[in-house]
């Protein structure tokens, strides 16, 4: 089995389907494979962190449950960047050699983080400045990290948004209304044109391709005249108004969030008097809920194949989904640019194919 080592893995930012399946798989191809101790470590760097850090021991035989399990059960955060974490006083300070020292505490040989392309980066940066050895999983439902064709939890939100339309277009039919659903996409329209051409929307909406609300209005004004009572839009919740406005609201911790463009949609087709609408925020219920078969296995690849690049001390390394196959890029490369929805990919020239208004 070779040399006994003790690696650690930890969940970095938001949740998602499929966080479990992965973990499941580097605990079972460590374990049985090599012969290795695996160290799930909670709650992300905020367990490093913790003196002592917050971290616990994962055995082969106790992980099958994780695989149809949504979430992760390590806990996750995405708040608190290390290099400038705000203290209850309201300062900041840079906690990165603490976390950098519970790497080092636990003994590790090696470190997995699964994250977005902003966790991701800051492992890294924490790796180079404390000698970890990292190997990165890309994981997040809008599917935006560079260099992968498919992330962790992806298609798992592309399902919950799809059924969501199957069932809003029986509503939209029976009352002859206009439904608006509001889906994730911080900064791309991934979920929004996957799911609107799987649940038959009539407009899709992404950040990527500008629109004008006259021709979002005489798209449905063209369905009205052949006698289509009813359409459905998707919109992604990073889509600004027409004027370019960025839609967000402050909650009550002073976080600023997006969203919002749904219900500014359904105000202006309504103010121009087109039709009645309706507006559905999805909102978290596309990251919750028991993973699909292909968050299932992308899940299991990337754990599999992230363990083998530690047993082939291959650091500094993201699994990539290629061409149907798992490869490894250089994690610089893989965070050096999002990837956003191609204006002239292939999905986009099915939307249009299909008569669907993506813009303009």
């Amino acid at each position: 089995m070779g040399e006994q080592k003790r690696v650690g893995i930890l969940t970095s930012g938001g949740d998602c389907a499929g966080l479990n399946p992965t973990i499941r798989a580097v605990v079972l191809r460590a374990g049985k494979q090599y012969g290795w101790e695996v160290m799930g470590i909670r709650q992300a760097t905020h367990g490093l962190m913790k003196d002592p850090p917050d971290a616990v021991v994962l055995k082969p035989n106790q992980v099958d449950p994780l695989l149809t399990a949504g979430g992760t059960m390590l806990g996750t955060t995405n708040k608190g960047n290390p290099f400038a974490f705000p203290m209850p006083d309201g300062s900041v300070l840079d906690r990165s050699e603490d976390i950098i020292a519970g790497y080092h505490t636990l003994g590790l040989d090696a470190l997995i983080g699964i994250g977005g392309d902003g966790s991701i980066a800051i492992l890294r940066k924490l790796a180079q400045q404390g000698n970890w050895n990292l190997v990165g999983i890309p994981k997040t439902i809008d599917n935006d990290v560079g260099v992968t064709e498919r992330s962790v939890g992806f298609d798992t939100a592309v399902n919950i948004a799809t059924e969501a339309l199957d069932r809003l277009q029986f509503t939209a039919a029976s009352h002859s209304r206009v439904i608006i659903l509001e889906v994730m996409g911080r900064d791309a329209g991934h979920i929004a044109i996957s799911a609107g051409i799987a649940g038959g929307a009539d407009i899709i909406l992404i950040p990527e391709i500008p629109y004008t609300i006259d021709n979002v209005c005489a798209k449905i004004k063209e369905r009205q005249q052949q006698g289509k009572n009813y359409s459905l839009i998707v919109v992604a919740e990073a889509v600004r108004t027409e004027g370019g406005d960025a839609l967000t609201h402050t909650d009550g911790l002073g976080e600023c969030r997006l969203g919002g463009i749904g219900q500014y949609l359904s105000e202006q087709i309504c103010g121009r008097h087109v039709a009645e609408t309706r507006v559905t925020v999805l909102g978290h219920v596309q990251r919750g809920g028991m993973p699909s078969p292909s968050d299932r296995l992308i899940g299991a690849a990337f754990g599999v194949a992230a363990v083998d690049l530690i047993a082939a001390e291959q650091f500094d390394q993201m699994v990539t989904w290629q061409n149907r196959q798992v490869l490894s890029v250089p994690i610089t490369e893989a965070i050096a640019h999002y990837r956003a929805v191609d204006p002239k990919g292939t999905l986009v020239k099915t939307a249009q194919g299909l008569g669907i208004y993506l813009g303009d």
